[in-house]
């Protein structure tokens, strides 16, 4: 790497930290091209440069973090055998994924990113094609081996990421629900400790 190619990653890592920052302590509407700059430090025209939009900017900001979201969930799950102990360790992984970077995670599951992948939908999963291939091919597989039900792949994928996304909006949004007594703040090890046996049931073979 060349040490004009170097600064400017320096400089793209610089924007990119700054606008997590701005985003987690101002929200969607504080992220702004000026906020930006100014936590950073580098100048507008390298934001264009780099980014070409503050739209650019925040796609980049939201496949960064996805992109380690999904790493860790795939390493997570390549350590197992079985398809309950799979989505033992989903469940463990993206959980702890959120308390460590709750930033983040409140970047990955806010409205304004919501609405670009929908609107991205297709070219979203193409950036994520090799680790998303790894979570068809693992729920392929244990269909076949007759643990997971014969549902559609996509369903599959709905029934386990659906009710662990659920509680994870709430923990972030600190509504005051808990999974056991329905009261005080939702409980992430609870949820670690409860999720699992749940979400399984939805979709094994045989729930028993």
């Amino acid at each position: 790497m060349s040490p004009k190619q170097h600064r400017g990653e320096v400089t793209a890592d610089l924007l990119l930290d700054a606008a997590l920052r701005v985003f987690a302590e101002q929200g969607e509407q504080g992220l702004t091209v000026n906020a930006v700059t100014k936590a950073s430090g580098v100048s507008l025209g390298s934001l264009y440069h780099h980014f070409g939009s503050l739209d650019g900017l925040y796609d980049a900001l939201t496949q960064r973090w996805l992109s380690r979201l999904l790493g860790e969930l795939v390493t997570a799950l390549q350590t197992t055998r079985t398809a309950r102990t799979g989505i033992r360790a989903i469940v463990r992984t993206y959980l702890s994924f959120v308390r460590e970077h709750r930033d983040a995670a409140l970047l990955l599951h806010s409205a304004r990113t919501d609405q670009r992948n929908m609107t991205q939908a297709r070219e979203l999963r193409d950036s994520q094609e090799a680790r998303l291939s790894v979570f068809a091919h693992w729920i392929q597989v244990h269909v076949d081996s007759g643990e997971l039900a014969p549902l559609p792949p996509a369903l599959v994928e709905s029934l386990v990421l659906g009710p662990l996304i659920g509680v994870i909006r709430r923990w972030l949004s600190d509504i005051d629900i808990d999974v056991d007594t329905n009261s005080g703040a939702l409980d992430l090890d609870v949820a670690a400790r409860v999720l699992p046996d749940r979400i399984w049931r939805s979709v094994a073979a045989d729930p028993k």
